[in-house]
């Protein structure tokens, strides 16, 4: 699975590099002025009835961008004998694609055939981010939607049990550097996870102790409450951290006390460099805003597709 991963993440990489060649910030101002606000308020309207779609439209626009650029591709739906992104092991619990068809549908009725479904989900995460408190900032625009999507190509994602070598190449060969991987990683603020992505942390961690030993005991003695050894209970976790529902510098903080979920978190502080970075992110979260807003802007300009989708799950 790895030699694979290491194959196509190699065959993607030309095409997959930061470009704001045709991408401005006022990209819609003639052709659809109204279009931003009319998918904040979707994206408004959906975290209304459901606090957890902040975090899931944020992870979404990350996986989008991070397979084929942001193109859209992993809104697409299975069909026609082809897995799509949304269905491939990652994406598995991905959710909130409704908010996006709202906000796609609203848009539609004001400019038909002119605002993509990619620079729709990459304005819908930064609503999210902006929404749940956190910063906010002009998204440049101009992205064309993707026509191809594939499950298999989303074993590229970087996996929560990366280690900071793996990171590192995952997010460089991306156009982003270490700092946008610090910066980024900030995200894991909003949501939850299932059991499955940390419990290579809290058992069996590896031939010689059951703990990952860089955990704080009281953090494994309430994962292990919520993630027995043989645990039955589907879609049992918990979530990223206590404000799980706000954007702020928490995760930062939780990463120094060794309490955080992923083996891919932890793993921020096993340089000088990046150790530095959480420190200075965790002390202020004013650093950590104005840092994830660039690395944002710098991940979502990654080269996308070739068309403006009428629907955002279907090809034209």
């Amino acid at each position: 699975m790895a030699a694979i991963a290491a194959i196509l993440s190699l065959l993607l990489i030309s095409s997959l590099t930061p470009s704001s060649n045709a991408l401005s910030n006022n990209y819609y101002d003639k052709t659809c002025p109204d279009a931003e606000s009319a998918i904040t308020d979707a994206v408004r309207k959906a975290i209304g009835s459901d606090k957890t779609v902040p975090a899931a439209l944020l992870r979404m626009h990350f996986h989008d961008c991070f397979i084929r650029g942001c193109d859209g591709s992993v809104l697409l739906n299975s069909g026609n004998n082809n897995k799509a992104e949304k269905d491939g092991p990652p994406n598995l619990s991905l959710h909130a694609f409704y908010a996006i068809d709202n906000a796609k549908k609203a848009v539609e009725a004001m400019c038909p055939g002119v605002v993509s479904c990619a620079d729709i989900l990459a304005l819908a995460a930064r609503d999210a981010v902006t929404l749940s408190g956190g910063p906010t900032w002009d998204v440049p625009k101009g992205r064309l939607d993707g026509r191809v999507s594939k499950a298999s190509e989303t074993v590229q994602l970087p996996a929560p049990v990366f280690n900071l070598s793996q990171l590192q190449q995952s997010f460089s060969q991306r156009g982003l550097s270490m700092n946008d991987l610090v910066a980024l990683s900030g995200g894991h603020t909003l949501g939850f996870s299932h059991c499955s992505s940390f419990q290579n942390r809290i058992h069996n961690f590896n031939k010689t102790v059951d703990v990952d030993p860089t955990i704080s005991p009281s953090f494994v003695r309430s994962l292990r409450s919520v993630c027995p050894a043989h645990n039955i209970v589907k879609n049992a976790g918990t979530t990223m951290d206590p404000s799980s529902t706000t954007f702020d510098n928490t995760y930062f903080k939780l990463i120094l006390q060794g309490k955080s979920l992923f083996s891919s978190d932890q793993a921020l502080i096993t340089s000088q460099s990046t150790q530095k970075l959480v420190t200075k992110f965790a002390s202020s979260q004013e650093d950590f805003y104005e840092a994830f807003v660039k690395s944002m802007i710098k991940m979502s300009s990654i080269n996308g597709g070739q068309e403006v989708r009428k629907d955002c799950r279907v090809v034209n």
